[in-house]
């Protein structure tokens, strides 16, 4: 009977791996499981090869022979629904597994804040994003199907303060008119099925083909990526990558090549929309679909342990512009100046940046940096003699300090800065914002939410993370500054002088992360008080100059379980 038992457990072990080989995807943003492999590293206690700049990732690149979701060797098993997660069919040509069932909730009090949360949609009010699939495998053939359903209550809040002047709300509508940001998503209850963190594939040793509708990160930081981040829904696209580093005798490269299609929110930068001079502010934008290309690659020199160097490169067109093959793959392509009114027109927004990622495991840190420049129109030259236009970057380190290292306890400690706010005049004048499009008038978004940096255009940030981590299991702290839209701010107010309207959110979170049995429980916490909210001033006749704003307080609450089968 043991004997038996044994023999089935090492099947078990023996499909799992085979499985976690292949292209079975850890979701961008998964719970406590992702971030675990990235502390690993580390400590080197995961592959230091994988790069961590290109995700979703395929966990059997990083620790070999480990469960994807049981990353913790450590971590006891259990099976509380008392079901099988692992089938195949009676010749074994056909594998699969059952992928963990996720509910996530988040709740804000006065107004839509954060990001990177995938499906989930700014609202205020509670939503909910439930997701749960399967994973099979025939073959070279892979297939993951895990959809997601969106619930949002989408209550009423203020927006754009009333008694702004009317021309400031011209100007408002001059930038939010030219990318797809809208501050509420309809007048209702939002509901929606997306098709989620699926894909099909097509898998030959360490390279993937295949279709996906997986939300996409790109780049070494944390909070925000310039160009790929899991704060809008995944997109349909088809994907070439590599599944685990590729060796070279220079040293390991990742790498991934998309090509897909982005879909518009429908909804107006303001609700209502608003008048002036009796003429509607809002420009309906064009109901085209978007087509989007996309490149990166990472490159991990031999030569210097834990350095990954890498660049990456997108540019979206309206479906109706592509004009031959090389409009397919228009990120092999330089943007050309348009010079004479003769000249062809390149009806592309684009973008690209270069990044790297330090990995110093003795020292159990990381430092990354990641430096991109938006719709530059001049050559390589002109880039490096003028590196502050339409620039923007995202600086960030972290460290692990062991704190008790006979119960295996650490401190993590992170830094990051985001810096998008352009740093001149001329170029608001010429409409060169970070994600604001000047060819394709939704900008660089996807279903109403920005494919880059969830913070958005001319927006900074700045947080400081402390944490105690022990496998899974996380508590910890974060303080940010945030600052909402300054380019807007200047292009707005610049003529009044006043440097007072500038809207920052100050916040404080509470955050956890705790594995019991089966179950990854996580919640936060955050604390939000935003200063001149909506960029809104009091100033009453006979006032002193510094006077309070418009200042009010958010509680954003978020709290989710993932049952592991």
């Amino acid at each position: 009977m043991k004997i038996a038992k044994h023999i089935y457990w090492t099947l078990v072990f023996l499909i799992a791996f085979q499985l976690a080989c292949y292209s079975q995807s850890l979701p961008v943003g998964t719970p406590a499981i992702e971030d675990y492999y990235r502390r690993a590293q580390l400590t080197g206690q995961a592959d230091t090869n994988v790069s961590f700049t290109i995700r979703p990732l395929f966990p059997g690149s990083i620790t070999k022979g480990a469960d994807p979701f049981y990353p913790d060797s450590t971590e006891a098993k259990f099976n509380l629904l008392n079901t099988e997660r692992y089938f195949q069919n009676a010749s074994g040509t056909i594998k699969g597994s059952l992928l963990p069932i996720t509910s996530q909730y988040q709740f804000n009090t006065h107004h839509p804040y954060g990001w990177n949360d995938g499906a989930m949609i700014p609202a205020k009010g509670l939503q909910n994003v439930i997701s749960a699939g399967i994973f099979a495998q025939y073959g070279p053939l892979t297939i993951q199907f895990k959809p997601e359903v969106v619930l949002a209550q989408n209550s009423d809040f203020e927006s754009f303060n009333a008694n702004h002047y009317d021309v400031i709300f011209a100007r408002y509508y001059d930038i939010y008119n030219n990318i797809d940001l809208p501050v509420r998503f309809g007048v209702n209850n939002y509901v929606r099925l997306n098709w989620g963190q699926s894909s099909i594939r097509l898998n030959h040793k360490g390279i993937s083909f295949g279709l996906s509708t997986e939300n996409l990160w790109w780049g070494p930081g944390m909070r925000n990526s310039l160009l790929m981040s899991n704060t809008a829904p995944g997109f349909a696209h088809l994907t070439l990558n590599t599944l685990r580093p590729v060796k070279t005798p220079i040293g390991t490269f990742e790498a991934q090549l998309i090509a897909g299609r982005l879909e518009n929110s429908g909804f107006a930068p303001l609700t209502p929309d608003h008048y002036f001079f009796g003429t509607n502010l809002n420009v309906p934008k064009p109901n085209d679909w978007r087509y989007l290309s996309g490149l990166i690659v990472t490159w991990q020199p031999k030569w210097i342990k834990g350095l990954f160097l890498g660049f990456d490169k997108s540019a979206i067109m309206y479906g109706k512009d592509i004009n031959g093959i090389k409009d397919y793959l228009p990120v092999f392509t330089q943007f050309k100046k348009v010079n004479s009114p003769t000249a062809q027109i390149n009806k592309k927004d684009q973008m690209g940046s270069m990044f790297m990622r330090w990995l110093w495991t003795e020292e159990h840190a990381e430092i990354y940096f990641q430096y991109g420049q938006y719709n530059f129109e001049g050559t390589l030259t002109q880039a490096l003699l003028s590196p502050n236009d339409s620039r923007a970057y995202i600086f960030g380190l972290r460290k692990l300090l062991p704190f008790n290292k006979s119960r295996n306890e650490s401190i993590l400690i992170g830094i990051e800065a985001a810096q998008f706010q352009v740093n001149s005049l001329d170029l608001l004048a010429q409409g060169k914002q970070w994600y604001v499009g000047k060819w394709v008038r939704q900008g660089y978004t996807n279903m109403g939410e920005a494919l880059g940096a969830g913070i958005g255009p001319g927006a900074n940030l700045q947080t400081v993370n402390v944490s105690w981590v022990k496998g899974l299991k996380r508590l910890g702290i974060e303080l940010e500054r945030y600052v909402h839209n300054n380019d807007f701010y200047y292009y707005a107010y610049i003529d009044s002088g006043d440097p007072r309207r500038h809207w920052v959110d100050l916040s404080l979170a509470a955050h956890g992360e705790w594995n019991y049995k089966n179950l990854i429980f996580n919640a936060r916490l955050q604390a939000i008080r935003s200063l001149n909210y909506q960029w809104y001033l009091r100033q009453n006749p006979g006032d002193d100059y510094w006077v309070n704003g418009k200042d009010v307080t958010n509680v954003q609450i978020q709290a989710g379980v993932t049952y592991r089968f």
